[in-house]
């Protein structure tokens, strides 16, 4: 199994709505793991939990009315194979975390959602991490139902939560079979 050869550490992306997005378009936005993952060695990256973080505008405030032009939503999702500019289905193995941001304009209500599976990976027990044996993590986000706000830009920000381990070999074999079945 996965022993840890870190501590927890934060890797952060954001990606940048432009103003008057259409509804249904895509933004994407690239994490270089890189450096953390080692085939030869069996490094790996055990990624515990993933928050979103929604801002606007030149003060990066919070403003959900200030998002969308009217009712609508902004979604994202994480995943560790390339999805290009496209969301995936919620059975997809790629899929690490997603969740939306509903804006209700017309009774000025605004709703974060966080999907329950697999955003938060429990305790920091690496059995309850969803390890990644991939070189990149994709972020995708982008507005649905309305347009993103024609004076100003929308910013959708992953906090990953992770750590570096080292998998012994047949772990590694079973999650890189799983990684690339999922991409077919």
């Amino acid at each position: 199994m996965a022993t840890a050869k870190t501590g927890s550490f934060y890797l952060t992306e954001t990606i940048t709505l432009p103003a008057a997005s259409a509804s249904g378009s895509r933004v994407q936005g690239t994490i270089d793991l890189g450096a953390y993952v080692n085939v030869a060695t069996g490094q790996a990256v055990a990624i515990d939990s993933v928050d979103f973080v929604y801002q606007v505008g030149g003060d990066f405030g919070s403003d959900g009315k200030s998002m969308l032009q009217a009712d609508g939503a902004i979604g994202v999702q994480l995943s560790d194979l390339n999805p290009g500019t496209a969301f995936l289905r919620a059975d997809d193995q790629s899929l690490i975390a997603s969740g939306s941001l509903n804006i209700d304009q017309t009774n000025n209500v605004v709703t974060h959602v966080s999907d329950l599976y697999p955003d938060n990976f429990g305790p920091t027990a690496l059995s309850e991490a969803f390890m990644v044996v991939n070189d990149s993590l994709y972020l995708v986000a982008g507005p649905d139902a309305a347009l993103t706000n024609a004076g100003t830009s929308v910013f959708v920000t992953a906090r990953i939560r992770a750590r570096i381990v080292k998998l012994g070999s047949k772990d590694w074999m079973a999650i890189a079979i799983q990684s690339t079945a999922s991409d077919n």
